[in-house]
């Protein structure tokens, strides 16, 4: 999904868009801000690459955190479900994950959780891209970022 693709369909249907980024350090905001006229529909954005700024900026709960670590669905969705109530934002998508180098058994390099968030409908994946290196997987989660928001945008 291009941003400008995304973009002209949530202008056609009078959408507003707010991101969470963790693992793509904003990736996604700046592809949808390269494209003149996108105030219209990027509301903004939120760039919380430490559990500090998760909590502090989008309200993450700590006790979330701790239980289920940054790097997954729980968090994602908390993530997003913050960005919407922080913005005036009708979709809000989320995404924290492990672009590399590095990882772990439980948490390998390339797993990568979104969230979507819609009026009260929050849904969440994981995807594991594999050990891409950092920016090949930082790529690939932003692109689905923009095919989450396109799938919502449709509805």
């Amino acid at each position: 999904m291009s941003a400008t693709a995304l973009l002209a369909l949530c202008r056609g249907k009078g959408l507003r868009i707010a991101t969470a980024e963790s693992c793509t350090g904003g990736l996604v905001g700046a592809w949808l801000t390269d494209i003149a006229g996108s105030s219209d529909v990027y509301e903004r954005g939120f760039i919380t690459y430490s559990n500090t700024a998760k909590t502090e900026m989008l309200g993450v709960n700590p006790v979330t955190l701790e239980a289920h670590g940054a790097v997954s669905e729980q968090i994602a969705r908390e993530m997003a479900t913050g960005a919407l109530a922080r913005s005036q934002a009708d979709l809000a998508v989320a995404v924290t994950g492990i672009a590399g180098p590095g990882g772990s058994e439980h948490k390998p390099e390339g797993r990568v959780c979104f969230a979507l968030a819609q009026g009260d409908d929050v849904t969440s994946e994981t995807i594991e891209f594999g050990a891409l290196g950092r920016g090949l997987v930082r790529e690939a989660a932003a692109e689905h970022a923009l095919t989450l928001l396109k799938i919502a945008a449709e509805r």
